[in-house]
């Protein structure tokens, strides 16, 4: 199974899911970390990401590719992360056949009405809990 996490500020999410993912102990998991900067990139490579890059050009190229994409839910909206996420990325997400997993964040400039707002820990211990499911 091959996963991508997309992040982008200090990369803290991202970080956090590469380290929950790796507890897991998954077999054959495989986890690409594009960071929309390098401090985000260099946060989840350092949590044990297989592979990492930066910017836009490997979101294009990764998303289509992997089974899964995880991220901060501001990842499918044009302009969000004060900016970071571009059109390109925006697009290359929201077309990638992969199952995208979301972590809710407001910060984004988006939220789920009618939903009770999880914590972070929680959110992060969610969506690698259905990374587990998806690999089996």
């Amino acid at each position: 199974m091959t996963v991508l996490i997309i992040d982008g500020q200090g990369g803290g999410i991202g970080r956090m899911l590469v380290e929950e993912l790796k507890k897991l102990q998954i077999e054959g998991l495989q986890i690409y970390a594009v960071g929309t900067n390098a401090l985000a990139t260099q946060a989840m490579l350092r949590s044990g990401a297989n592979e990492a890059a930066t910017g836009e050009n490997p979101v294009r190229v990764l998303a289509p590719q992997v089974d899964v994409i995880l991220g901060p839910m501001g990842i499918v909206l044009c302009d969000a992360m004060l900016g970071e996420i571009t059109e390109g990325m925006a697009v290359a997400i929201g077309r990638s056949p992969a199952q995208k997993i979301l972590i809710p964040l407001a910060r984004c400039g988006m939220e789920v009405a009618g939903l009770p707002s999880p914590s972070l820990a929680d959110s992060i211990r969610s969506a690698a809990q259905r990374v587990e499911e998806l690999a089996h």
